[in-house]
């Protein structure tokens, strides 16, 4: 594994193009999940820390370098920091791996994807144009995009260099200042891509990243009246409070909150394409996606065949630590391994299959054998609620209707996968569902860079990804000109 010690400045907030340490030097440890060892440290930041990024980046916004750079200007650091990452994703990959858990495949897969969002968002920073709309003789009517100004992100541990990615590209795209907060649980490739955005070239202030707690560093950054944006992606219950701070300051945000998406199987399915990506989409990550697909919803003609070979497979999983033939590791905390394990011995349904533990793993990572359930009531507790964990619900229907009205039946809406030959069947279906993204005989799309991401109801408000993330960090002027 990579020493941390060698690639970062020890328990340091990146603000202004420097490292500084939180005030009053507080520290808090960084466990990795795969051996449950204590390998660094980061900053404890304080509201205080949190505000001198801000301030900061309201400098970089309001007159500094960042302020004059020309959207090419921008779209070239992107892209630059872009080919940065990729140079060092195998570096990057095992930092990710130890302080996240993830397999390395994945990681490194991860990292790709990261360079993407900066690759991306950097080649579409010049190419938002407004708008000329015909109006009353005599006038000339213009629309501008323009940036907000400074915004806030406070992103997960699951993806925590893809969400770096996700949420601050589009905002620096749209020339926009951004405060990044980490999750305290997994943020050091958060902070090592701060720290190539200055060797790249941003100027200060452009990027200031801050770690520390939720509810403190988190908070302070959420409820300040200095920021103009807030984006966050987490939990509902904190989504909640986010929303209720950015409308005292009467500031806009982007919620992306989870989901308890469903992959719906019917009899004329190709079976041999669909189950391995039935268990991937809820395996990958161990089941830490907000868009992993946790309900598989099965027409009753085939339930029996896919139900035996979803046992047989979640039978030969084991979770492992992050070699290169892991596709399962640890889950990112102690606290995270009780919860999972609570939901699956407290289930409401059968338990169809567990998976086991490889033998030699550490004892002390937070190691879980992945569930299968089923057939699982499409109302109960382990069907409705977000596991966040390599556990499946299988729960079999009985027509088209059937399907739609149990896909739609919880909270949430983000994802769902839909699989059939039919092709009017598969355009009714996804009409009707209500979810932010709809996959037909597959499931994710390797990052999905290019693809508006977010969801209904519980699931969160406003779109990250594609084009879609650039209006969000940006604002409309109407500029309406009498020339007489």
């Amino acid at each position: 594994m990579a020493n941390t010690d060698l690639i970062l400045p020890k328990a340091m907030n990146l603000i202004g193009n420097k490292w500084l340490p939180a005030s009053g030097g507080r520290e808090i440890d960084v466990v990795s999940p795969i051996d449950g060892a204590i390998f660094t440290t980061i900053a404890d930041s304080s509201a205080e820390d949190v505000e001198r990024a801000i301030t900061a980046a309201r400098a970089a916004f309001d007159g500094g370098e960042w302020s004059k750079a020309t959207a090419t200007e921008r779209g070239r650091l992107l892209v630059e920091l872009s080919r940065r990452i990729l140079s060092e994703s195998e570096a990057l990959a095992r930092l990710e791996s130890r302080d996240n858990g993830k397999p390395i495949k994945q990681a490194l897969a991860d990292m790709v994807v990261t360079a993407r969002y900066f690759e991306f968002y950097g080649s579409a920073a010049d190419k938002v144009h407004g708008e000329v709309i015909p109006f009353l003789n005599g006038y000339n009517v213009e629309v501008h995009r323009e940036p907000y100004g400074v915004t806030g992100h406070i992103i997960p541990w699951n993806y925590p260099a893809q969400m770096v990615g996700r949420s601050v590209a589009p905002s620096l795209a749209m020339g926009n200042a951004a405060v990044l907060k980490p999750a305290e649980d997994a943020c050091l490739t958060a902070l090592r891509i701060g720290e190539m955005a200055v060797e790249v070239g941003f100027p200060a202030g452009a990027i200031n990243i801050v770690t520390g707690r939720g509810q403190v560093a988190g908070a302070a950054l959420s409820s300040s009246r200095n920021i103009d944006f807030i984006a966050f992606t987490g939990s509902p219950e904190v989504g909640v409070q986010i929303q209720t701070m950015a409308a005292r300051n009467f500031i806009g945000c982007t919620l992306e909150l989870g989901g308890k998406s469903p992959q719906i199987v019917f009899d004329d399915a190709n079976l041999d394409a669909a189950l391995p990506v039935l268990v991937n989409a809820i395996i990958q990550n161990g089941g830490q996606t907000c868009s992993a697909g946790a309900r598989v919803l099965v027409q009753r003609g085939v339930y029996d065949r896919v139900a035996a070979e979803l046992k047989a497979r979640f039978e030969a999983i084991q979770a492992s630590d992050s070699g290169e033939d892991s596709i399962l590791g640890p889950l990112i905390s102690a606290r995270q391994k009780k919860r999972v394990e609570s939901y699956i011995t407290e289930a409401d349904a059968p338990l169809l299959a567990r998976g086991g533990i490889r033998p030699g793993v550490p004892t002390d990572g937070y190691y879980v054998a992945p569930a299968l359930f089923g057939p699982c009531d499409p109302y109960s507790r382990i069907a409705q609620e977000e596991v966040f964990g390599p556990v499946l619900c299988m729960i079999p229907f009985d027509d088209e209707a059937s399907a739609i009205e149990i896909a739609n039946c919880t909270e949430y809406g983000l994802v769902a996968s839909i699989w059939t030959a039919d092709g009017g069947r598969q355009k009714r279906v996804a009409k009707k569902l209500k979810c932010g993204q709809v996959f037909i005989n597959g499931y994710g799309a390797g990052g999905g860079v290019e693809l508006p991401f977010g969801g209904y109801r519980k699931s969160g408000h406003g779109r990250e990804k594609g084009f879609a993330a650039l209006h969000e960090f940006s604002t409309i002027k109407t500029v309406v000109h009498n020339h007489g």
